[in-house]
């Protein structure tokens, strides 16, 4: 892990390990909206616990130690900074950011270090290292004065830097791909704590849900203009542009599936855009095939699949030759098969804006090529495991919270 020298800034090497840059990849891809600049999109850790996932914030609890003890010891303040800011960061095709410094604003003044975590990366079949160049093109970051005067997103690398005129910054236009980032912001003004306003999101959440739901982590999604993407940035128009979850589904090859029934009822109300029907149960499809499971909401089936890219490869292989397994192979079925109930493929954009924004981000080839309904169906209970497990840790961990108002790691 090698250190800059530079006495206002600092780079780290490996500082994330690359299974867990692939788990916020995760988070980021299956729960992102769009975001506060033209071609960006963000995952706040307020919005998780806005749209039921506040579970997804566990992964986040030991990053955020790991980074506010580090920036304390490098800059000599152990003790002195709160967490204002956290969130995954994604910059697509056509964002950039000119020579500036993070404080240049007056109610950035609050903002004492700038931590940008990069964590560029796309869904491997052996836990790939992507970075510039690979997973994204353009998107080098540059220092004005001083050394080093650029740097190139290495997944896992971390930049840490004074928010002052001493390192005025910029990052070069992304021409392909996605850049992704983990950003923290730090302060030494207590009323900008970020963990005393997430506490409190997260207890209001908790006391007005059920415990005793038998899936209590089901995502139930924002509103709906949150996901959707204009053609002209200037414009919120539904009429251009493309809903952000089907659009990460389409680049993956996978449909949104919905009754005829329920598509005519909405065409018909013209205040009623299409993107709505992702609030409602559907079902997923793939190469004319459909899986027979319904899903309650797009954003759950989004965050199975995102889920499936991230963990097939620790999945166990399903051999269908074996009579065992020929049971289960009834998963799926032709749409064909569904013409009684007149399941139609869905689409809620512009497929050419998608490949220009995303452009191909589809899985590994061998995944792909030996893609089966019966395989992805032991993803869902892989998911399920996994959220149940963070959902649990997130119970345990809140009354302890709650007493410190503090965000912390608990000892089990």
């Amino acid at each position: 892990m090698a250190e800059s020298e530079h006495p206002l800034r600092l780079i780290l090497h490996d500082f994330l390990s690359l299974n867990l840059c692939k788990e916020l990849e995760f988070i980021h891809k299956s729960c992102c909206t769009v975001g506060y600049r033209p071609n960006v999109f963000s995952t706040t850790l307020s919005h998780l616990i806005a749209t039921n996932c506040g579970h997804l914030l566990i992964p986040f609890v030991s990053i955020r130690e790991r980074l506010k003890d580090k920036v304390e010891e490098f800059f000599g303040c152990e003790y002195e900074l709160f967490i204002e800011f956290t969130g995954l960061i994604s910059w697509t095709k056509g964002a950039s950011i000119g020579w500036h410094s993070d404080d240049n604003r007056s109610y950035l003044k609050q903002r004492d270090f700038a931590v940008r975590i990069q964590l560029h990366g796309s869904l491997p079949a052996v836990c790939y290292l992507n970075n510039h160049g690979k997973d994204f093109k353009g998107g080098v970051f540059h220092f004005q004065e001083g050394e080093p005067t650029s740097v190139v997103p290495v997944a896992g690398d971390l930049v840490i830097y004074t928010a002052d005129s001493c390192n005025i910054h910029s990052v070069d236009e992304i021409t392909e791909g996605e850049r992704l980032t983990l950003t923290l912001w730090f302060s030494g003004d207590s009323s900008h704590d970020e963990d005393i306003k997430l506490i409190l999101l997260l207890s209001q959440t908790l006391l007005s849900s059920s415990l005793d739901r038998p899936f209590p982590y089901l995502p139930l999604p924002a509103s709906s203009n949150m996901y959707w993407f204009p053609q002209d940035q200037a414009s919120h128009d539904h009429q251009e542009g493309f809903d952000i979850r089907w659009a990460r589904i389409h680049v993956l090859h996978y449909t949104f599936n919905v009754s005829d029934h329920k598509i005519n009822s909405a065409t018909s109300d013209s205040s009623f855009h299409l993107s709505e029907l992702l609030m409602e149960p559907l079902r997923l499809g793939r190469e004319n095939e459909l899986f027979k499971n319904e899903f309650v909401n797009g954003l759950h089936a989004l965050q199975v699949v995102q889920f499936y890219c991230w963990k097939a490869t620790e999945l166990p292989a399903v051999n269908l030759i074996d009579e065992e397994f020929r049971k289960f192979t009834e998963l799926s079925c032709s749409l064909e098969d569904f013409k009684n109930d007149s399941l139609k493929v869905i689409f809620l954009g512009d497929q050419q804006h998608v490949q220009s924004v995303f452009g191909s981000q589809s899985s590994d080839e061998k995944i792909q090529s030996s893609f089966n309904w019966t395989h992805f169906s032991s993803a869902i209970a892989a998911w399920e495991d996994y959220s149940h497990q963070l959902h649990r840790e997130l119970i345990t961990s809140l009354p302890h919270w709650r007493t410190n108002q503090s965000i912390f790691t608990i000892v089990t």
